[in-house]
């Protein structure tokens, strides 16, 4: 059955044994870096700024692939977790690293980013008419070798998506690189009939969830 956005009810945490080797760094503007972000998305850098959070971006190489059997909850959890874990591993870092991972929830499949047009063409086809579920998770990796992470689910309705309207936004080249062929901040919005839950969530960063690993952490107030 569909759910309503929803968050889990508080950060949960795991400690992971981790090396760490420096304390500080600085932006390529010589500000202090208060967190690492493990990814190289424009729209979580984006969100993150909107909060205020000065950060140094790194591209995290932890393996995305979906493990069959796997429920979408675990599956974006984990590839969350990994992404902040490998970033902290490589740099060896006593700053904190967030990761997160979004995917869409269709008919109990999980649609990650498209592998090139034609399955584009096709998520858009089988999101249009219908409501998904957007399932975007967030992991803190602290210097401590403690992890804590959250979860965000929203439902997104589509209205009815013709042909014509598919492969045109499909050349543009904007879905490519999104989770279920969509980015919810560009032209798809017009075809977005409801959204109930987090805007931000879609689009890749869940704010309010955070938000609330940042404050646990006593990052921010």
């Amino acid at each position: 059955s569909w759910r309503s956005s929803c968050t889990a009810p508080g950060p949960s945490s795991r400690i992971i044994p981790t090396t760490v080797i420096e304390k500080s760094m600085t932006d390529s503007a010589g500000k202090p870096v208060r967190i690492i972000l493990a990814s190289a998305s424009p729209r979580r850098r984006e969100l993150l700024r909107q909060i205020g959070i000065e950060f140094e971006g790194v591209v995290s190489t932890a393996d995305e692939c979906v493990l069959e059997g796997v429920c979408p909850t675990e599956y974006v959890l984990r590839v969350a977790r990994d992404k902040a874990l490998e970033v902290q591993h490589r740099k060896g870092t006593l700053l904190p690293v967030l990761g997160a991972d979004t995917a869409v929830i269709l008919d109990d499949n999980i649609l990650g980013k498209p592998v090139n047009r034609a399955e584009a063409v096709a998520m858009l086809g089988h999101l249009s008419g219908r409501t998904h579920e957007v399932y975007s998770a967030v992991a803190l990796a602290l210097g401590n070798g403690e992890v804590h992470d959250s979860l965000n689910i929203t439902r997104v309705t589509f209205a009815e998506l013709d042909r014509g309207w598919i492969e045109a936004y499909c050349d543009t080249g904007d879905p490519m690189d999104k989770a279920g062929a969509y980015g919810v901040q560009g032209r798809a919005a017009e075809k977005i009939a409801r959204i109930e839950g987090s805007f931000s969530g879609v689009m890749g960063l869940p704010l309010f969830e955070t938000s609330r690993l940042l404050r646990h952490a006593e990052m921010i107030l």
